[in-house]
């Protein structure tokens, strides 16, 4: 059974940093690439980055371009997203998501596993 699950979300001022972390199991992590979605109050879920089986190769939203870092460790079946610069537009609710093959996503349509979310709240 597939399970992600988001950690490290929390309230920041804008300018600030978090990171956030997701453990995945249930399935070969390295067989699968990466990615996160996030979802702003009122607004559909949007595509932020994803990252491929093995971690060579990213795609970023081009609001996330610059500012965040995608990045995976195969061996702790771990994924995480560096955010800096953070703005009051990032505020919502960050998934972990798994994407239908081993290349890098670059839509939120690419994915078919989500964990439960995280939230991320930025302040003016």
């Amino acid at each position: 059974q597939v399970q992600l699950v988001e950690s490290g979300g929390g309230l920041v001022q804008a300018g600030g940093s978090l990171r956030l972390s997701c453990a995945a199991s249930g399935f070969t992590f390295s067989f699968y690439a990466m990615g996160w979605l996030r979802q702003a109050p009122g607004k559909e879920r949007e595509f932020v980055a994803s990252i491929d089986g093995r971690g060579g190769d990213i795609y970023y939203a081009g609001s996330s371009k610059g500012r965040f870092t995608i990045s995976r460790d195969n061996a702790k079946n771990t994924m995480y997203l560096q955010m800096n610069s953070l703005k009051p537009e990032d505020t919502g609710v960050y998934y972990c998501a798994r994407a239908r093959g081993v290349l890098v996503a670059t839509a939120s349509t690419d994915f078919s596993a989500w964990g439960q979310g995280t939230r991320v709240t930025v302040s003016s």
